[in-house]
């Protein structure tokens, strides 16, 4: 399956936080979407990989994304070697992206800057003929994404560009949610986190609104670049 956007996470819930919104923006103008998450999440505080599991699932029906992976390595222990390398290669070879989000360059979290740098280096690997590769059988020809943006996340970033995402903060607010064991829940008698308390969903908005500030809009999104964004129309930029 071909896609436009296809959106790498180390784990899952880190796309519904940071870039649901700019991808819900992108379907609704036609685009297709793909999310693979690195890991199953299995070192979180809160939940199982079962739940982590049904819980992406319905995150994804929310979003409306096209198909969702996941390629199960080690959470926390997942290394930058020849074996992660040519997985994700796979499936940028698989889903033959236009753009390729991925993870943020820098965070609280270690595994986020780890599947930043992991992704992108196997975004250029993907074009090389030499790398040779296969799926479900089938040899695979080389493919590199044209651009690949970082979202941010809980650590501020200045962005190098905005989306406007006003009109689905609704939706992504009902994504990030859909992960219930993993946010806040009155009732839950798992252990608090830094992102299980009522008061992590100012936050989520809060940042929106500072990035949306930025160009005149409610709530946007902050993407980082690897290369400058070239334009044919000053008209573009806006």
């Amino acid at each position: 399956m071909k896609v436009d956007i296809l959106a790498f996470a180390a784990h899952p819930d880190d796309i519904e936080l940071s870039a649901s919104g700019t991808i819900m923006h992108h379907i609704s103008l036609g685009k297709t979407v793909a999310i693979v998450d690195l890991t199953q999440g299995e070192l979180g505080s809160r939940g199982t990989i079962k739940t982590r599991y049904s819980e992406a699932a319905e995150a994804s029906t929310i979003m409306g994304i096209s198909a969702r992976n996941n390629l199960k390595l080690a959470d926390g222990f997942f290394e930058q070697n020849e074996q992660t390398l040519r997985l994700i290669i796979e499936q940028i070879r698989c889903f033959q992206p236009e753009i390729v989000l991925a993870n943020a360059i820098e965070d609280r979290h270690p595994d986020h800057a780890k599947a930043s740098k992991l992704v992108s280096e196997a975004c250029f690997l993907a074009g090389l003929r030499k790398i040779e590769t296969s799926y479900n059988g089938a040899t695979q020809e080389p493919h590199r994404p044209k651009v690949v943006y970082h979202y941010i996340q809980d650590h501020f970033i200045k962005p190098d560009f905005v989306v406007d995402v006003t009109p689905f903060l609704d939706r992504k607010i009902e994504a990030i949610k859909a992960y219930k064991t993993q946010f806040f829940d009155p009732n839950s008698l798992e252990p608090a986190t830094p992102i299980s308390g009522e008061e992590f969903f100012d936050f989520i908005k809060g940042r929106m609104l500072q990035f949306g500030r930025s160009i005149g809009v409610k709530y946007a999104e902050g993407f980082t670049i690897e290369r400058p964004i070239g334009v044919k129309n000053l008209d573009d930029l806006v």
